[in-house]
C-alpha cells in the first residue's frame, strides 16, 4: 500500500489513478492522518475465464506419502 500526501496526491493524481489500475491501493494523508483511499475497482469474474488455466494430475486422489503411518 502506497501513501501520499495530499499535496503530491493533487500534482500526480494521473500517475497515482494509473496503480490504482495495476491493483495498488493508495492512502492520502493530511498531517499524517488518513483523509482518503484510492483503490482499484473489483471486477467479477467471468464464468469460464479460468479454463485451460487450471488442471488436476491424474493421482490427486492418491493418499500421500508422507501420511501411510495415519491410514
Amino acid at each position: 500500500m502506497t501513501q501520499v500526501d495530499i499535496t503530491q496526491a493533487k500534482t500526480n493524481l494521473a500517475k497515482l489513478l494509473d496503480m490504482a489500475i495495476e491493483g495498488e491501493e493508495i492512502t492520502i494523508v493530511r498531517d499524517n492522518k488518513p483523509v482518503a483511499k484510492i483503490s482499484p475497482v473489483k471486477r467479477p469474474l467471468k464464468r469460464g475465464s479460468a479454463k485451460g488455466k487450471v488442471w488436476m494430475s491424474d493421482d490427486f486422489d492418491e493418499p500421500l506419502e508422507d501420511f501411510k503411518d495415519y491410514i
